[in-house]
């Protein structure tokens, strides 16, 4: 059996994270993806680090490649469920500092 190489192992680390966040956003529970989003990070920094230095067999290649794959349909995935919801955070702060600022020109207090 040959010896798994660190870049397939982080290419099936980001895998497993991005398939888990995608089921989590399916189910709209958004406070574990910050921590995966940053679990994620981490892998993809470690891969800057150790791609350039190992070079893959074919097998680990088609190995990454379907990995990559998998990556990209999961991350359009959470992109897709979450822009909706950043959309609507974004337009929810807007109405409250318009709020806020009613209120201060109107004396209210907070």
């Amino acid at each position: 059996m040959l010896a798994k190489s660190e870049v397939v192992h982080c290419y099936a680390q980001l895998a497993s994270t991005l398939s888990l966040m995608a089921t989590l956003a399916r189910a709209k529970e958004w406070d574990r993806l910050p921590e995966l989003e940053a679990q994620c990070a981490t892998v993809v920094e470690r891969l800057r680090v150790v791609s350039p230095q190992e070079s893959l067999d074919p097998a680990q290649v088609d190995e990454a490649r379907h990995l990559m794959q998998r990556i990209r349909a999961d991350q359009q995935v959470v992109c897709e469920l979450v822009k909706p919801q950043l959309a609507h955070l974004v337009a929810t702060m807007a109405d409250l500092q318009k709020r806020n600022e009613l209120d201060r020109a109107y004396g209210l207090p907070r």
